[in-house]
């Protein structure tokens, strides 16, 4: 160990007077930390003491910190400060004074067994760092000697605080094993020599627990020490006999949680799978509870329930498959099984009336998972055993998710709110799970509910069943391909009929429908049962993100078979728009689902389209661009600017020749004249530019614009060609005259796009240049304020040297001041701008060879960024 952090004067000379570390200094720099209002002082005075802890005189102030007439703070400071010495510099303590400092802190201890518990739980910390760096050899029977000592009758203190003591002490002897430094082979070694010792625990625990007389405080002492034990994966039929006292003693309501954590950890530990035997005998201890479980439901007792599911959930999901194994032993483990589901059925609306059923959830995926390993056989046999549990967790989680009643939903908070969204979402996960086990028919089954429930005049149905059962249709609609479902056309056919009485109810129809977007593509017939609905729900502001969100998918999954539905989607989504019913991110959405639309018809079609969409929004920013900017018309240019890039996002006419990700960016150009995207384009320029000049020096409208164009040429690529001179002219004049990031990251878009084509190498070779060397500048003045512009930089850098290394032959760029600009970037705090240099690097370092200009640079500068590095 260094002995460097030891040493008085290591603290920095701005403290050096106070680096005095002598008892009253101490105590001074306790009361200011505990009492002084000042912050800083506060801040000054935990550094210090920081400093006093791992400095040599702690070994000397600790103990007198100790003293009885010092208050407990202080005290607690100096028993700190001794476990800090002990657990970090251990090897600075010279053999011969192991057993003279194990004498004082067992002293100790016995003296603060009747005083203050904080500082007697920092003492024990201490003593067990000191046997785990003692055992095995130099203290081979620390447990044995730990119990021997404390249980020896000539102790001044009573039986009662030795007994705490000793358990305090024993308790936080694992605790401390987990989170010491001990090293690797250590930890091995100390790990096996404690486990060995649990013999000398595990005795005294059983007839602590056991004994008629032990008082209260007693035993939850035990069972917290026997909690801590487990986790060192001591043997499970070791634990045996304290296990079946942990379950006796969940009988007694003050010692019930401690049983239950005891119970969990015990059957969590990794290793008890091994021990099938014992588990099987935890099976009727744990059905045992059922009486228990059913009493506290009805008494509204949710801790109780809470507990005894958690027991029957840590037996169930860390040993399904041991369990499953044991085929002559079914029943009992099938008993098990709907014990929890009775959990998972737990009457009440979580999280309001119950906070238990969401526990059980992942035990469902883990003993599918377990069925569906077995090989063909055995796993037929426990399919037919399994398959009708199943089908009762579908009924079981359906009836879950069901809102309250609108009356007692009013009450919630909407913190419980978020919460049930939350659970909900987890029942939609496991029922797409599910699907894997049950498979068609569990469709075919949601479907007969609902026709049933939707057709019967017998009894009026309620929404909240209707929208149960068809959020489990969206569940599994959402991820699995239900093309070959023959239940959907039915479905479909159904989802009209629903009368839509409220909210969360139309909320849940939208979404299906939108699920089923895929299986309307093929089935475009059935396009207009639904669209209809979906598009009356567009001018509900409360149906604002399931309608769009809905729109967006049909428009994007069933585009060539919507041009005759276009004109009445483009007048319905301009209305909504113009009223200002949804909020900006929809408003957003609304357009992508406008672009994916306009891609399929023909382009005089688009063009008209997309003049009567767009015209408003232009004469209002002419409005806009004539005005002095203040923060409400910024907010309106930038709204106006966002829902333009959104359409040109998803606005594509031509169509890709392939569409595997990470191909060569290439497409069949359109075969109809100029891309109407760049029809528009060339006409808003001019507009464009006008805003820009008065709104330069603010990011978000530089942003907004830059992302215009930035979409535009991602979804266009080549098509964007005609734009590229401007484009570049207009990119060169913002980013000289303020500097911003968005403006790097789009030069970076055309580098990426078009420097390779030789029409528009001189544009883009201009722009590279200029925007270099305005960031070459920044870079002199002082560029620590700008770890964005620094970041974009890097990258663009990158993009050119990967997509054209003919930029940097150019002789006015100055190749050697930039790589002393990527070595500084090196050295920045902020992560993503490191990580952007060094993409740099590794794209120049290969390339020493083929561009002379940079083989040069590294051949003369390449010891700095060694240094860097290796800093």
């Amino acid at each position: 160990m260094e002995r460097r952090e030891e040493q008085p004067g290591a603290a920095g000379a701005g403290a050096a007077p106070a680096l005095d570390f002598t008892v009253e200094n101490v105590e001074k720099a306790l009361h200011q930390l505990y009492y002084d209002p000042n912050i800083e002082n506060k801040n000054l005075a935990q550094k210090w003491l920081m400093q006093a802890q791992v400095s040599p005189q702690a070994w000397h102030f600790s103990w007198q910190l100790l003293q009885p007439d010092k208050v407990p703070e202080i005290q607690y400071f100096g028993a700190s400060a001794l476990h800090i010495k002990i657990s970090r510099y251990w090897s600075d303590i010279p053999t011969d004074q192991y057993e003279s400092l194990k004498a004082q802190l067992f002293t100790q201890i016995t003296r603060f067994a009747s005083g203050s518990k904080i500082v007697l739980t920092r003492l024990c910390v201490a003593l067990a760092s000191l046997a785990l760096s003692m055992m095995p050899d130099a203290w081979p029977c620390a447990v044995a000697d730990m119990v021997r000592l404390f249980q020896a009758e000539d102790s001044p203190v009573d039986g009662q605080g030795r007994c705490l003591a000793l358990l305090e002490l024993l308790t936080v002897l694992p605790e401390e094993f987990q989170t010491s430094r001990l090293p690797q082979y250590r930890k091995g070694l100390v790990r096996t020599s404690l486990a060995m010792e649990c013999g000398a625990v595990f005795p005294l625990l059983e007839q602590l627990l056991q004994q008629p007389s032990s008082p209260s405080c007693v035993r939850q002492k035990v069972l917290k020490c026997f909690s801590s034990w487990v986790q060192l994966e001591v043997p499970l039929q070791d634990c045996e006999a304290l296990i079946q006292a942990a379950f006796t003693a969940l009988q007694d309501s003050e010692l019930f949680d401690s049983s239950v954590e005891a119970i969990v950890n015990a059957i969590s530990q990794p290793d008890a799978q091994r021990y099938v035997n014992t588990l099987l005998k935890l099976i009727p201890l744990v059905l045992g509870l059922q009486d228990q479980l059913r009493q506290a439901v009805q008494n509204g007792d949710m801790e109780t329930s809470h507990g005894i599911c958690r027991v029957a959930v840590a037996l169930g999901e860390n040993h399904s498959r041991a369990l499953l194994d044991q085929v002559e032993h079914w029943q009992s483990f099938l008993a098990l099984v709907n014990m929890i589901m009775f959990c998972t059925g737990i009457p009440g609306h979580y999280p309001v009336n119950e906070t238990t059923s969401s526990l059980t959830l992942t035990f469902w995926y883990t003993l599918q998972d377990d069925i569906l390993s077995f090989e063909a056989e055995k796993q037929a046999v426990y399919q037919q055993v399994y398959r009708p549990v199943y089908f009762q967790l579908v009924d079981v989680l359906l009836h879950k998710a069901q809102f309250p009643s609108d009356e007692e939903y009013g009450f919630w908070s909407s913190d419980e709110k978020e919460q049930f969204r939350i659970y909900r979402v987890d029942i939609s996960d496991t029922l797409m799970y599910v699907y894997e086990m049950l498979g068609a028919e569990l469709l075919s089954n949601l479907y007969d509910k609902l026709g049933r429930l939707l057709t019967s005049s017998e009894e009026p149905y309620s929404w909240q069943h209707t929208e149960a059962l068809l959020y489990g249709f969206q569940s599994i609609a959402e991820t699995i391909d239900v093309n070959y479902s023959d239940v959907v056309p039915g479905l479909i056919g159904l989802i009209p009929r629903i009368s839509i009485s409220n909210v969360q109810l139309a909320d849940t129809v939208m979404f299906t429908i939108g699920a089923l977007s895929e299986w309307l593509a093929d089935h475009p017939v059935m396009i207009n049962s639904v669209l209809p609905l979906v598009l009356h729900a567009l001018g509900n502001p409360e149906l604002s993100v399931s309608s769009v969100s809905t729109l967006k998918k049909i428009c994007r999954e069933c585009k060539y078979d919507l041009p005759p539905y276009a004109a009445n989607i483009v007048a319905v989504s301009q209305d909504v728009l113009m009223k200002q019913i949804h909020k900006t991110s929809q408003c957003m959405w609304l357009m992508q689902a406008l672009g994916f639309l306009l891609s399929a018809l023909q382009v005089e079609e688009i063009l008209k389209n997309l003049h009567s969409l767009i015209s408003p929004y232009i004469q209002q920013l002419e409005k806009l661009a004539e005005e002095i900017p203040n923060p409400s018309n910024k907010l309106a240019i930038v709204h106006i600017l966002g829902l333009l890039s959104n359409l040109f996002t998803t606005l594509d006419v031509s169509h890709h020749e392939d569409d595997h990700e990470g191909s060569e960016l290439r497409k069949l150009p359109v075969p109809q004249g100029p891309n109407p995207v760049v029809v528009v384009l060339q006409q808003v320029f001019q507009l464009i530019q006008k805003v820009l000049s008065k709104w330069l020096n603010d990011a978000q409208v530089v942003e907004a614009v830059c992302a215009i164009f930035e979409k535009s040429v991602k979804t266009l690529l080549d098509d964007f060609a005609p734009m590229v001179p401007q484009l570049c002219e207009m990119l060169g004049r913002m980013y000289s005259t303020i500097p911003q990031a968005s403006a790097l990251d789009l030069t970076r878009q055309l580098v990426h796009i078009f420097a390779h084509e030789p029409a528009h190498f001189p544009p883009i070779e201009a722009l590279f240049l200029l925007v270099t060397s305005v960031t070459l500048t920044l870079f002199q003045q002082g560029p620590r304020d700008h770890p964005d512009i620094v970041d974009s930089f890097m990258q663009l850098l990158a993009q050119a040297l990967k997509r054209k290394p003919d930029l940097f032959l150019c002789e006015r760029l100055d190749v050697k001041a930039v790589f002393q600009c990527a070595v500084l970037a090196l050295k920045f705090p902020e992560a993503p701008t490191v990580k952007a240099s060094c993409g740099f690097f590794t794209e120049l370092l290969p390339r020493c060879g083929e561009v002379e200009p940079v083989g040069k640079v590294v051949q003369e500068d390449g010891r700095i960024l060694l240094i860097a590095v290796l800093e």
